[in-house]
């Protein structure tokens, strides 16, 4: 790591642009060299080879040289904590990271990663952005903000327990101290939960040392791939989310000195990788749960769960509260859930729901304490649920 620091900020500063033209009137002129940038993930490396990896390869094998994305994992670089601010200053020149842990300096920052019960399946964060009109309320907010461009949002898996203890109600995570987005954990605290933000290489250690109980950070697809499988015993079927918002930032004068066929390259790039995404974690939250072998899973059954729910629908009108564009945000999530309820399954079950996920029907174990089971991205979510990150 100390290696890539110094190499790191004996470039910093310094970028190559090139420039590519080429019209019927003019003759075509060849890129002085190669633009390079540098790209930090919030992903540990385990992880990074699946949520960005394949695309970075991809894109640097269709640039054709002419355009490097050279791939840094979480605080190779810079801390996590520092990414928006580092990227802001060309620092770095691309993230992929949600604003929320990031600390964006917009309103609508608490929306991304983990908004407790805002979805249910993966599907509803491109759904919610690109058809109910988030993707605009985003692209304003971040006009708002100099020298960083929002390119892409999409989605990544579930926000559930990964624990040392069993939680079999809510009153077991009372006093948990867990790793968490920000937002998120604000919200689990009601709940008695405790939240703890390290950087992302010292959560596995402080699990072993009893410094964390576990993680409500992803789903179980990310538990087994980064190994907190190996350090915890409990897995909680019921999420708050059904999947985390993350997005890719440039810094803006870097975005500008990309010619516009490498924009869109990129762009299908990022595409890319929120399709792979979809894919891999849906495969991995059954494969896991099913194959897995390290963790027992946990429910907390339906009637306590909706306890949890209606306090989510409290958080977001006091959320709503903040500005207009965070109740415009709410007032979306309100829209879509009502039509995903409406629209019955596989949208949503067990009615009109007051969010993005409505309950589906229960069923219950044939074993002795017959409590809920539910196998679904959430066990039992009223609102948009997608699980933050």
């Amino acid at each position: 790591m100390e290696k890539n620091r110094r190499s790191f900020l004996k470039k910093a500063g310094v970028v190559t642009t090139g420039v590519a033209a080429a019209s019927v009137a003019a003759p075509y002129v060849k890129a002085q060299g190669t633009i390079n940038w540098r790209l930090q993930t919030y992903a540990g490396p385990a992880l990074a080879e699946h949520v960005i990896k394949p695309a970075a390869d991809a894109f640097n094998k269709a640039a054709n040289g002419e355009m490097v994305i050279e791939l840094y994992t979480a605080d190779q670089l810079v801390p996590t904590s520092e990414l928006f601010r580092s990227v802001q200053a060309g620092t770095v020149d691309a993230i992929q990271t949600d604003d929320d842990s990031v600390g964006a300096p917009v309103d609508i920052a608490l929306f991304s990663a983990y908004f407790p019960l805002a979805t249910r399946y993966s599907l509803d964060v491109p759904a919610l952005w690109h058809h109910y009109g988030i993707k605009e309320i985003w692209e304003e907010a971040y006009k708002e903000i100099p020298e960083v461009t929002w390119l892409s949002t999409g989605a990544w898996d579930p926000c559930n327990f990964a624990t040392t203890k069993p939680i079999r109600s809510l009153a077991d995570m009372s006093g948990l101290r867990v790793f968490s987005p920000p937002t998120a954990g604000r919200f689990l605290s009601r709940f008695g939960v405790v939240p703890v933000t390290l950087p992302w290489e010292d959560i596995q250690v402080a699990i072993q040392t009893g410094e964390l109980d576990g993680i409500a950070w992803s789903g179980i697809t990310e538990v087994y791939t980064v190994g907190w499988a190996d350090v915890t015993k409990y897995y909680l079927a019921n999420n708050i989310s059904g999947a985390w918002a993350g997005s890719y930032f440039a810094n803006t004068e870097k975005w500008a000195a990309v010619p516009e066929h490498l924009k869109t390259l990129f762009q299908l790039s990022i595409d890319s990788s929120h399709y792979y995404r979809q894919h891999w974690y849906w495969w991995g939250e059954a494969h896991y749960r099913t194959t897995g072998g390290k963790l027992e899973v946990t429910t907390i059954p339906e009637a306590e769960w909706k306890t949890l729910e209606d306090e989510a629908y409290k958080f977001w009108d006091e959320i709503a509260a903040n500005s207009p564009r965070s109740a415009k945000v709410v007032a979306i999530l309100k829209a879509y859930g009502g039509t995903m309820g409406k629209a019955g399954p596989p949208y949503r079950y067990g009615g009109s729901g007051r969010g993005a996920s409505s309950r589906r029907p229960s069923r219950r174990s044939g074993v002795a304490a017959a409590a809920v089971v539910w196998r679904g991205p959430s066990p039992t979510p009223p609102a948009p649920v997608i699980v933050a990150r």
